[in-house]
């Protein structure tokens, strides 16, 4: 029987009218499409090849064709999700580490040929340039797909990445744009269903003798099967065929590489100290946003994968076994990690055998004794949101907050939530809700507040928020913002019943001057991150559309962009005032710091995420209105806001939230913005501890014996409150009422010298600008800054005090000659005697500071008049210090002077040391006064003692200078120190060197003080006669010392200074018989010592 006739012998390209239905699908314009081809699409989305042939009996091949033809994907945007990061790398590392990007440029330069799509198949060259020097690389690339999804990719280039590579892109890419250019054919079994006995025997042995080198082992054992009765593949029915799609019970999911994502992840958290790292971890869970966003099942298969080798970290057991905390990048990655799983276990349209497969998983990982504990003290079972007011958590709620957290704990409790609330459902599928809607969610919680809008009650707010980021996560925005709005209303009626209790309370509160907390929790820096999680959804709805063909932005980056989108059944209100409104609420609500470093860290970091949200806002009226109205109740809101009159002790402190406020509300409100920012400088946590302007070395000492957590970030709270203060500072500059304001706030609020000099700086600076005359009133109040600066260190010495000092001197320059004298005048109470002899007196009267002062004759008179005065109180009250600067600043005054070498005879006498005496006596003899200079040499000498074996003593050489300068005055001045000489110095060769100085010719001072030549003396004649007396009896005292503990190895020594004796003794005129007197006394006493003594006669006889 013949064989049925080939339709045709080639794939054929599709006809016109399916060229034009492609063609209206890819571009969008276009003929409706055909009939055939709706219901074809429909079915490739929806059902497997194999359940259509199980369905129908005989399908035609032209609707073979079209399923086969609808089943390739159509969107680009999965091919981009799945070959593409999850973050904007550097413009000029896109083509290399973008796989989409390469593949685009691929397909744009001709790079993809001879494509066949056979059945569910698809197969292409893909040609790409060598590396310099090497022919072009051909890659073969294959890729199977089913119900519109690639289910498996291949390609030649044995690239092993998380992503698809640049190869497979192109192809897809190609076959998407030009579906049409493609062969097409039905699957490879339809094709041999067609064929003869003959034909299939041709074609078996021409596809083994192409591939024979690949095939035939394979040929071969299939051919024994085969022809082998009873064998198990003669029991199946029909054969296997890939191209034919999947079956039905196979999974429909995008192709993803486990072990590439489980390696990757791996190698990542092994690199875990680098910042390119934790970088390319969060980029993965981008990716696993961006899939849940595309209701891709393979986000929660990426999620699975990366928490176990999370889990495997070997790091975790270390750290626990060292009992170290998780570094800060590790934990951001933990806590990232369980916000997804909470919202994949949240997820709106899963499958309820889905929720439990993971909830089975989260349960058997937290119990781990690696899974990582959750920071800070928030409790799982916090207070709902009511529409009264809320209270502090009762007994229960603290004993729940005992039990063991993990960071994968809230997606457990996540599993208990539902969506089968009526209520809740209202909500998400309506935005009409008129004013006249009452009712209640049960019992006594209303579902509508007075205008009729909706509530969500019930539910702690972080966990209600959590609901509105999940329904964003898994791509429902509209619903996800009408549950934000209904939480923002909740939020409205709770604060106003908040307000009307503060009223009743009010007047109580403020008599008592304390309160207690009333969030014992707060929502910034929460493990849900609530308010950060209604902003964006609020934000997000007033985003100007972007281009919806931009698959993959470019390099620029470009300012978003936002306008006001009405909420529907609020009249006059927008999303974008509803997320002003709501981060304000968040920011300035009075709240207590989380326990433990990182949970602290984390509160800070969330706070400049969510302020750098605002920022990217741009504030027309509209929106002023709102943050004036906002400001306003948060100055009233008692101990509910951060910003009320009185707060806690433990709160947390709003500065970084007012420096935002103050900065937007300055043009438009000043009066208001400085209200706010000046209620916000306090913080609480020190005012109760150090009275206000008074120094404390260790802030930290009095708050680690309380019962709270300990602020780890109190010195960057500091920082924060420096700033807002700085920049009230800088706005205030001509304005005395605000800058006095701001002077009394700073004094009273701020504690840290270090924060109070800067902010002085900061004055200072702002006050001199070079192009304009100074502003006295801040500069004024510089100084003030300064002068306590001065006063809160004065005891308690920093390393910066010298650049304070300094600093202060040139602030009080600025200002003129009556604020740098008066610093003068008052010196006891600012600087030591050292710095104000030192600095302040010295730099005061440069030739430079004189010149900026630009002083008439008297003016500087005065001036110097000051500063010597001031030199000599220090004089006086730090005589070792401050002698030397005080003289040389009054060497100009006589009188002055004169006071000043007193105050150094007088201290002489109290116990000045010899080496300030001879400092001070050097410098006499520099400026023409011998005779002082002697006498101080003199001086100086009374107090020296050096004994036998100190030769190197540090006062050695102003004892040879103090010689030399009586040898020169004269015979007289000679005679005079000879004594001191002997009664002081003990050590033999300074003596003999001394000597040996003296019976020179020596330099000498004539009547008028100039150097004449002094005849040499005499050392047999007096006065040097006592001096060689008591050289030489140093010189045996000391031989005896030596001797007395000598070993062999000094022996040497020993003998070199004997020979310095000889020299010595050989002054005086018996001092040879001396000498050999000298030496067999030794020679008797120390006969032991044969060695040391057989040298001594070698050398000396």
């Amino acid at each position: 029987m013949d064989p049925p006739g080939a339709k045709r012998s080639r794939g054929c390209p599709a006809g016109p009218e399916e060229r034009e239905a492609v063609a209206g699908a890819v571009r969008g314009r276009g003929r409706p499409e055909a009939l055939l081809d709706l219901s074809a699409k429909r079915v490739a989305e929806s059902w497997a090849f194999e359940q259509v042939e199980e369905r129908f009996s005989r399908v035609p091949e032209p609707v073979q064709k079209r399923i086969v033809f609808w089943s390739f994907p159509q969107s680009e945007r999965e091919i981009c999700m799945y070959s593409s990061l999850g973050y904007q790398p550097p413009e000029a590392e896109q083509d290399v580490r973008v796989p989409f990007t390469r593949g685009l440029h691929l397909l744009q330069s001709g790079a993809v040929d001879r494509v066949l799509q056979v059945g569910f198949h698809l197969s292409g060259n893909v040609r790409e340039p060598g590396p310099p020097g090497e022919p072009e690389r051909v890659h073969h690339v294959s890729v199977s797909f089913d119900r519109c999804k690639i289910t498996s990719v291949s390609c030649g280039c044995d690239n092993r990445d998380l992503f698809y590579c640049a190869h497979v892109v192109a192809l897809s890419l190609y076959r998407i744009r030009h579906a049409r250019q493609v062969e097409l054919r039905l699957p490879i079994s339809e094709t041999l269903s067609q064929m003869n006995r003959d034909q299939l025997q041709k074609f078996v042995q021409y596809l083994i003798s192409a591939h024979h080198t690949e095939v035939l082992p394979t040929a071969q054992r299939l051919a024994d099967e085969i022809l082998l009765l009873g064998s198990e593949i003669n029991l199946v029915h029909g054969a296997p065929d890939p191209t034919a799609g999947a079956s039905i019970e196979d999974a429909n999911c995008w192709h993803l590489d486990e072990e590439q994502v489980q390696e990757q992840v791996k190698q990542l958290l092994s690199n875990g100290g680098y910042y390119g790292a934790s970088q390319q971890l969060r980029s993965m869970f981008s990716k696993v946003r961006e899939m849940l966003r595309m209701r891709d099942s393979n986000g929660a298969r990426m999620l699975i994968l990366m928490t176990e080798q999370f889990l495997q970290d070997p790091r975790l057991a270390l750290w626990r076994q060292q009992g170290a905390g998780m570094t800060d990048k590790c934990r951001q990655l933990w806590d990232e990690l369980g916000a997804l799983w909470v919202c994949v276990v949240l997820s709106p349209h899963c499958k309820p055998e889905e929720r439990a497969g993971w909830l089975q998983l989260l349960r058997k990982w937290d119990k781990l004794d690696v899974c990582p504990l959750e920071e800070g003290n928030y409790s799982f079972d916090g207070p709902s949101l009511q529409p009264a007011t809320a209270t502090c958590p009762g007994p229960e709620v603290e004993a729940a907050g005992s039990r063991r957290h993990t960071v994968l704990g809230r997606a457990l409790q996540a599993g208990e939530l539902h969506w089968s609330d009526a209520h809740l459902q209202r909500i998400l599928t309506s935005d009409t809700h008129g004013p006249s809607l009452k009712g209640n969610m049960g019992g006594d919680k209303p579902a509508f507040d007075p205008q009729g809008r909706p509530l969500w009650l019930g539910e702690p707010f972080p966990t209600a928020c959590a609901r509105v980021d999940t329904l964003r996560a898994h791509g429902y925005p509209r619903q996800a913002l009408r549950l934000a709005g209904a939480i923002v209303n909740t939020l409205r009626l709770q604060r106003r019943h908040q307000l009307e209790s503060y009223k009743q309370q009010k007047k109580e509160l403020l008599q008592k001057g304390s309160t207690s907390i009333t969030n014992t929790e707060g929502w910034v820096g929460h493990p849900l991150d609530p308010i950060g999680c209604l902003c964006r959804a609020l934000l997000e709805a007033c985003r100007l559309e972007e281009d919806p063909f931009s698959l993959y932005p470019g390099p620029e980056k470009q300012k978003v962009a936002y306008q006001h989108v009405p909420v529907p059944g609020s009249p006059g209100e927008s999303y974008i005032a509803l997320m002003l409104e709501v981060a304000l609420l968040g920011l300035g609500q009075q709240r207590a710091l989380p326990e433990g470093l990182y949970a602290q860290d984390k509160v800070v970091r969330n706070e400049e995420q969510l302020l750098a949200l605002l920022e990217e806002v741009e504030l027309d009226e509209r929106l002023v209105q709102v943050l004036r109205k906002q400001a306003g109740l948060l100055l009233e809101g008692g101990p509910f806001s951060g910003f009320g009159e009185v707060v806690f002790r433990e709160s947390a402190p709003m500065h970084t939230c007012a420096r935002y406020l103050f900065t937007a509300l300055l043009p438009h409100d000043p009066d208001l913005a400085y209200r706010l920012a000046l209620r916000a400088m306090r913080l609480p946590v020190l005012e109760t501890t150090f009275p206000a302007g008074e120094s404390q070395p260790t802030p930290l000492d009095s708050i680690l014996s309380n019962r709270f957590p300990r602020w780890f970030i109190l010195g960057h709270l500091e920082t924060r409150q420096c700033e807002l203060a700085s920049a009230m500072l800088t706005a205030a500059k001509g304005d005395p009422k605000w800058l006095h304001a701001v002077l009394g706030s700073i004094q009273q609020n701020i504690h840290s010298p270090a924060l109070l000099f800067k902010l002085a700086q900061d004055a200072c600076k702002t006050a001199t600008p070079a192009s304009a005359p100074p502003d006295a009133t801040l500069l004024g109040l510089a100084l003030e800054l300064g002068l306590q600066v001065m006063r809160m260190t004065l005891k308690t010495m920093t390393w910066r005090r010298r650049e304070m000092v300094r600093w202060l001197v040139s602030c009080a320059t600025e200002i003129g000659p009556s604020a740098l004298m008066n610093i003068m005048q008052n010196w006891y109470s600012l600087f030591t005697p050292v710095e104000a002899a030192t600095i302040v007196a010295a730099t005061g009267t440069t030739h430079s500071t004189l010149l900026r002062l630009q002083l008439d004759g008297p003016r500087r008179e005065e001036l110097w008049a000051c500063a010597r005065t001031l030199a000599l109180q220090c004089a006086m009250k730090d005589p070792q210090n401050c002698v030397l600067p005080a003289l040389t600043l009054c060497e100009k005054n006589q009188a002055a002077f004169e006071a000043a070498y007193q105050i150094v005879l007088d201290a002489a006498a109290g116990g000045l040391g010899h080496a300030h005496l001879f400092t001070v006596a050097r410098y006499m003899e520099h400026r023409g006064l011998p005779l002082r200079a002697y006498k101080l040499a003199t001086l100086a000498l009374a107090q020296l003692s050096i004994a036998f074996n100190q030769d190197s003593h540090p006062a050695v050489n102003d004892v040879l200078w103090a010689c030399s300068l009586s040898h020169s005055l004269g015979r007289h001045e000679l005679s005079a120190i000879v004594p001191l000489i002997i009664r002081s110095i003990h050590c033999a060769p300074m003596l003999s060197d001394i000597l040996h100085r003296w019976t020179l010719s020596a330099p000498g001072l004539s009547p008028l003080g100039v150097r004449r030549a002094a005849k040499p003396l005499g050392a047999d004649r007096a006065p040097l006669c006592q001096l060689l007396d008591a050289a030489v009896a140093a010189y045996v005292a000391t031989s005896h010392s030596r001797l007395t503990h000598i070993s062999p190895r000094h022996y040497g020594d020993f003998v070199e200074f004997l020979g310095k004796a000889r020299e010595t003794f050989l002054l005086a005129p018996d001092g040879h018989l001396q000498f050999t007197q000298f030496l067999e006394n030794l020679k008797q006493t120390y006969k032991g010592k044969k060695k040391l003594m057989l040298l001594v006669r070698e050398r000396f006889g």
